[in-house]
């Protein structure tokens, strides 16, 4: 047998880049709903198992046999066809749909080795007709078990597999049958004089067509005087771009043990025994087919590039609001507690009545000397009703931050669920409303911002030796006081306001700049603002988890398309650089051998119907006349582009 020589440099370089486009594609996630993005997994799924059942092997094992996936519509007729041109039953036709179960792939005995092992659909469990399970595992599910049949009639280096219905009423036989023929070298696609014009076959026939794949069609069970079918099924291939496929028709016929007569399988048979009996035609049907899925693959990968650009994008979108909402939140308290909206109502009370306006205001009037002593006397006789200011001060904080919770919260909700790839992942969950743990949460942030105010007070006051009496009685009115005058702005209040609050304000600072001076209270205050601000902001960044942990788990803020685009270029760039270097190889070897001879079709018993001529007469006359059959040579050139049609 003349196989096609295998130099295992010549397709290195393509090999290496289709692995790195493997592991890009292995890597993509299309977990947002996008625009399109159902159609964008399929193809995702389909170019994957592409790579994993078919190139990569072919491309690693150039000598394997040639691979014919027999594929069509329900009853179609593929399995009986499959047993019709062997001449022996090796895959069961069902009355039942769906039909056919688990695929049967044929083999020449000599030939069982490259399909035992997991070559090539690795994903799929090996049967042989003996029951025992191959490398693929214990077959539990049969619709991803492959049943290898060795065969005699077959020509060495060539097998059949019998697929699945295209547009079985099976899910899992729909997508079996996809695959399959996504890992064929040739498709010998089976349809029915009343079927032929289905949508369903001529969707995956355009992808066929639109990646070069080889394919053969066949009009099975044609009844008398509806011959003018295949014409028109003939226009209807070369308006789609299959002209250059052969068409073999095979008329209604009675079954005798299950197969159509000899004569009615006869001229597939001779096709597929003259091309099992030619390693360059196979090597020719083989190169088209990988370099198609190839150059398809290039395409796909491009497509997919971009749904992996819309889903970042989504990704983006979806976390913007979410972040914007909280950022308003986080904004909306600074506001308040800065513009005194919070010494109103109890605060303003409690900080009255610990104050008082009297003997501290009078002496602010009468000099800070006297202030001085005023509130060394102050601290010695009121630091009990420090925390009830600091309380009324936690409950007013508190609203204001579940308030702007709140309100992030539903804003985030709405701008999701108006969002085609937020709104799916709101399902199942309750993020339009706060947790009831935050206000505990809350209560814990404030408190603990409180005692960050104390700290700042004690430090400052262990670095001024001359106040350390005074804040040995008075740190927790201090502490008040800078909290007060963190909330000093008047901005917000209106009418009597403005002048209560605004004293307490100016009270408060003299009070502190009194104790540490003027420098020290102006960062005391932009510290504690800090603390609390971070503190106010941690509140909030656990609220917009609740929102982006969903993105988070996903995984769909990946680097978008640029790593497929930047694989998909060095794929396309190996491939032109292994085509070059074939052609070149063809070129010398049809200049060193022309006219090799043809392969000893004698080897196997012969398919059905094909008379074949004895091997030494096929020798003798050459591999123009191979099989008796006058327009062989027509279907030839239409499949391999010899010549003109």
């Amino acid at each position: 047998m003349t196989d096609q020589p295998e130099d295992p440099g010549s397709e290195s370089g393509l090999v290496g880049a289709l692995e790195v486009l493997r592991a890009r594609l292995g890597a993509l996630r299309l977990p947002l709903e996008t625009s399109g993005v159902g159609a964008a997994r399929t193809d995702l799924r389909r170019a994957t198992d592409q790579l994993d059942d078919y190139l990569l092997p072919r491309l690693r094992s150039q000598k394997a046999p040639l691979l014919v996936v027999v594929g069509g519509s329900t009853g179609a007729g593929k399995s009986t066809l499959v047993n019709s041109v062997l001449g022996e039953v090796v895959t069961q036709p069902g009355v039942l749909r769906p039909t056919t179960k688990a695929p049967v792939l044929v083999h020449h005995p000599l030939d069982a080795r490259w399909f035992s092992t997991d070559r090539v659909l690795p994903g799929m469990a090996r049967v042989t007709t003996s029951g025992s399970a191959g490398p693929g595992g214990t077959p539990s599910d049969p619709s991803r078990t492959l049943r290898l049949v060795p065969s005699e009639a077959l020509p060495k280096g060539l097998a059949l597999l019998d697929a699945p219905d295209i547009d079985s009423v099976d899910t899992a036989n729909r997508e079996l049958a996809a695959q399959l023929l996504g890992a064929a070298d040739l498709w010998l696609f089976v349809t029915t004089s009343a079927r032929y014009a289905d949508a369903v076959p001529w969707d995956l026939l355009l992808q066929a067509a639109a990646r070069k794949a080889q394919v053969a069609m066949v009009l099975d069970r044609v009844d008398p005087g509806a011959e003018a079918t295949a014409d028109d099924l003939r226009d209807m291939m070369v308006e789609q771009g299959l002209a250059e496929s052969a068409l073999f028709v095979i008329p209604e016929a009675e079954l005798t043990g299950g197969m159509l007569p000899e004569e009615a399988v006869a001229e597939v048979s001779r096709w597929l025994t003259g091309l099992g009996g030619d390693a360059e035609a196979r090597g020719r049907v083989i190169a088209a087919t990988r370099d198609g899925v190839v150059d398809s693959l290039v395409e796909r990968a491009t497509v997919l590039a971009d749904a992996a650009d819309e889903q970042q994008a989504a990704d983006v979108r979806l976390r913007h609001v979410v972040e914007r909402a909280y950022a308003d939140a986080v904004a909306h308290v600074a506001a308040a507690t800065s513009d005194g909206a919070l010494l109103r109502g109890e605060v303003l009370a409690r900080w009255q009545d610990f104050v008082g306006t009297g003997e501290f205001f009078r002496a602010v009037e009468e000099g800070i000397g006297r202030f001085r002593d005023a509130v060394a006397g102050f601290f010695r006789g009121k630091p009990k009703e420090a925390p009830q200011v600091e309380q009324a001060i936690a409950h007013g904080l508190e609203s204001v931050v579940l308030d702007a919770a709140e309100d992030a919260a539903e804003r985030s909700y709405q701008a999701w669920r108006g969002d085609a790839a937020g709104a799916v992942l709101l399902e199942g969950l309750e993020l339009s409303r706060t947790p009831a743990s935050l206000r505990a949460e809350v209560t814990g942030q404030i408190r603990g911002w409180q005692g960050d105010v104390l700290e700042l007070v004690r430090e400052q006051g262990a670095a001024k030796r001359g106040t350390a009496r005074v804040l040995s009685f008075g740190v927790n009115g201090l502490g008040v006081a800078l909290m007060i005058f963190v909330f000093a702005s008047t901005g917000g209040l209106t009418g009597i306001e403005v002048g209560i609050a605004g004293g307490s304000a100016v009270l408060a600072q003299r009070l502190l700049e009194a104790v540490f001076g003027e420098d020290a209270v102006r960062r005391l205050a932009v510290q504690a603002r800090d603390r609390l601000r971070a503190r106010i902001q941690a509140v909030m960044d656990g609220q917009a988890a609740r929102y982006t942990a969903q993105l988070d788990a996903l995984g769909s803020a990946e680097a978008g398309g640029d790593g497929l685009r930047s694989a998909a270029d060095a794929v396309a760039s190996a491939a032109s650089a292994e085509r070059r270097d074939r052609a070149l190889a063809t070129d010398s070897a049809s200049d060193a051998a022309p006219g090799a001879p043809v392969e000893d079709l004698a080897a196997g018993r012969g398919l059905r119907g094909a008379r074949v001529r004895p091997a030494r007469e096929m020798l003798a006359k050459g591999r123009s006349d191979i099989v008796e059959e006058p327009v062989r040579k027509s279907f030839w050139k239409r499949m391999f582009g010899e010549g003109d049609r």
